[in-house]
């Protein structure tokens, strides 16, 4: 899992977002515990503006390790971003 995820995190560097995201999801399946992924795939989703799935990975993260921060700081930024694209009629 941990492979994927980096290898996945290579992908993300390099603007690859589908592999990228096929890598995390290969992480979440071997490993479903580990949250790294699901906050990567997250970041992903949150770039690509699928906001709703993004921070259902975000809570998921949430879930498995409620002091992970960065998760707390992007699942906030997902929603005022999902509020912000509905307001302006996206």
């Amino acid at each position: 899992a941990a492979a994927l995820n980096d290898r996945g995190l290579c992908r993300y560097l390099r603007v690859e977002f589908a592999a990228a995201l096929q890598d995390y999801t290969a992480a979440i399946e071997c490993q479903p515990g580990f949250e790294v992924p699901y906050y990567n795939r997250g970041l992903v989703l949150y770039r690509l503006g699928c906001f709703d799935e993004a921070m259902e990975d975000f809570r998921k993260v949430l879930e498995l390790n409620p002091q992970f921060e960065d998760a707390t700081l992007s699942l906030k930024q997902a929603i005022l971003d999902k509020e912000t694209k509905q307001k302006r009629g996206y």
